[in-house]
């Protein structure tokens, strides 16, 4: 094949980055080794929703990428997701201050460049840091994302799953992970051995292995990332006045210790958008972009279950209006069927100083469209700031692969002043709703009769907690017990404070709307309760084909999630 000349292959980018609609663009082409800034490089905007890729190694800048791209998406008014691991994104919400360096290279490729801030609202999990909390029930988590969390193998995982089943059917609610231990140790009890046989699939022994791993988990201070108030996903979906989308900085100052927490409480967010947003179908823009930093967190270790449910959600999101780029270091760390999800790629350098790093290499070369780059000598001689691209154009082609020198980020590229997070958050309409942890009475209170049950016309004596009659047990210790465990596990004496006297009264929990109930002893849903809790949302489907609202209580999402606010629709 006759090679192109440099005007050529000029013609071919130009030609096949020249878009019709709203665009984020991204820099300018590199053809020869030398910069052309004729030649702009850009991503359409409604092509968002169709995912994306942002790799390379470690100082390349991956980071600096994400941040620009944040930036064009809030001016469009699309509202970003951003994880703040290492506290650099935080930068958005101040404006950049320019030098002669960033003047020079801006100018290079055209980019008519001002400081700006854009408008941020800073989160964080369970309030580990300085943004606005943010919380998770236990059972809208569900059994699939926490089994992962505690490393459960597929035998245990299905246990837990029965165990919310059963959760579920008797309106034990599980908000926090004293509940969740409270229903586990009840059916351990000599109180819930019968319950515990109805179940079938869940064994004694496997119910023991749950409750140490919960109690470990408990020990190493998770339990403050589940309870109440519980975020509401929908948070995420918001402009500024003026019309800016909202980019949500979701701090992580202690990822080295809980990066499984990390990575599993983002499928959670994104979990529960997919089973409440409606479909949307091919818009102009996104309604939101998440940017899933360090995702190679995500998969490491999964089983094929979690592993499903997450090639699932990226599938379908997509026509909910989401998008969703997965950076990391090399696109061998994703699997190749989420890999194959991801339209937009922004490849950044590699390195090659092993025979795995050359394997890796040929790989990642190898995932590309044909192009008149010699890709695997580009890959690792590309500067810092410079990256390989191919998108998704309008009509859902790829568009030529283009080295590209990306554009600059408008606001700080590093951490905002301490003084200046503090007061945003303070200033967060969210703090009011989501600053102070509750307690409601949930399952803990019901099983050992330590709190006020709820009140109403329908709430069970205090004396008739459990369904179907049977009084709450009140012949072991949840909290005794999980003092034991931990010391155990630990070695050493428990951190737990000695129980205290239950005051004599508690803020009730609101009343959730009126739900259709099966009729006791119906072979449907006795049959669909615990197909549904075992298998999560796989019978999802078959729950729409029946139509019943029955199908429609018991079953839960992809991820086995189930939010508060479709479980009172």
């Amino acid at each position: 094949m006759a090679t192109k000349t440099t005007a050529e292959k000029l013609a071919t980018i130009q030609q096949g980055y020249t878009l019709e609609g709203a665009t984020i663009e991204l820099g300018a082409a590199i053809i020869d080794g030398e910069l052309h800034k004729d030649a702009p490089v850009r991503l359409p905007l409604a092509m968002m929703n169709r995912h994306g890729l942002v790799a390379g190694a470690t100082g390349t800048g991956k980071t600096v990428t994400l941040h620009m791209m944040a930036e064009q998406l809030s001016t469009a008014g699309v509202p970003v997701f951003l994880a703040d691991i290492k506290g650099d994104l935080s930068g958005l919400a101040t404006a950049a201050v320019g030098s002669d360096k960033l003047t020079a290279r801006t100018q290079s490729i055209g980019q008519p460049w001002a400081g700006k801030a854009s408008p941020v609202e800073f989160l964080a999990l369970g309030g580990d840091g300085n943004g606005v909390p943010v919380r998770a029930t236990v059972t809208s988590f569900g059994p699939v994302l926490l089994a992962r969390i505690m490393e459960l193998n597929d035998t245990q995982e299905s246990s837990l799953q029965l165990v919310f089943y059963f959760a579920d059917k008797n309106g034990l609610e599980l908000v926090d992970l004293k509940d969740l231990r409270a229903v586990i140790q009840f059916l351990t009890s000599d109180e819930g051995k019968d319950k515990l046989e109805e179940l079938g699939g869940l064994s004694k022994a496997t119910a023991g292995v749950i409750l140490r791993e919960l109690v470990n988990l408990e020990a190493q201070g998770l339990e403050k990332f589940f309870g109440e108030p519980e975020f509401n996903t929908a948070e995420l979906l918001r402009t500024a006045p003026d019309g800016r989308g909202v980019v949500t900085c979701l701090e992580l100052p202690t990822l080295q210790t809980k990066p499984m927490l990390f990575s599993t409480f983002l499928m959670w967010l994104l979990a529960d958008l997919f089973e409440d947003l409606p479909e949307a179908g091919d818009l102009d823009k996104p309604k939101l972009v998440f940017f899933l930093d360090e995702a190679h967190l995500l998969f490491n270790g999964a089983s094929k279950a979690f592993l499903d449910a997450i090639t699932t959600t990226v599938r379908l999101i997509r026509s909910k209006g989401v998008g969703i780029f997965f950076v990391t270091q090399t696109p061998k760390d994703v699997p190749a069927d989420v890999l194959g999800q991801l339209a937009n790629r922004v490849q950044h350098a590699l390195r090659a100083f092993t025979p795995e790093d050359a394997k890796a290499l040929k790989a990642t070369v190898s995932t590309f469209p044909v192009s008149d780059y010699d890709l695997e000598e580009i890959l690792t001689s590309a500067g810092i700031g410079e990256a390989v691209i191919t998108v998704m154009n309008e009509k859902g082609a790829p568009t030529p692969v283009a080295l590209t020198r990306l554009r600059a980020p408008e606001s700080v590229m590093g951490p905002a002043e301490d003084a200046l997070v503090r007061s945003t958050v303070a200033g967060s309409a969210l703090l009011g709703k989501y600053g102070t942890a509750v307690d409601n009475p949930s399952a803990y209170e019901k099983l050992t009769g330590k709190g006020a049950a709820p009140t109403g016309p329908a709430a069970p004596e205090p004396s008739a907690a459990m369904p179907g009659g049977q009084s709450a047990p009140a012949a072991y210790d949840v909290d005794a017990e999980a003092r034991r465990i931990e010391e155990e596990i630990l070695g050493r004496p428990s951190s737990r404070p000695a129980p205290t006297p239950a005051p004599a009264t508690r803020a009730p929990r609101p009343p959730a709307e009126p739900q259709p109930q099966p009729e006791p002893g119906g072979m449907m849903g006795d049959l669909g309760g615990v197909l549904g809790g075992a298998l999560g949302g796989g019978l999802k489907s078959m729950a729409r084909s029946m139509g019943t609202q029955l199908g429609r209580e018991l079953l839960r999402g992809v991820f086995g999630t189930s939010s508060t606010r479709r479980r009172r629709r």
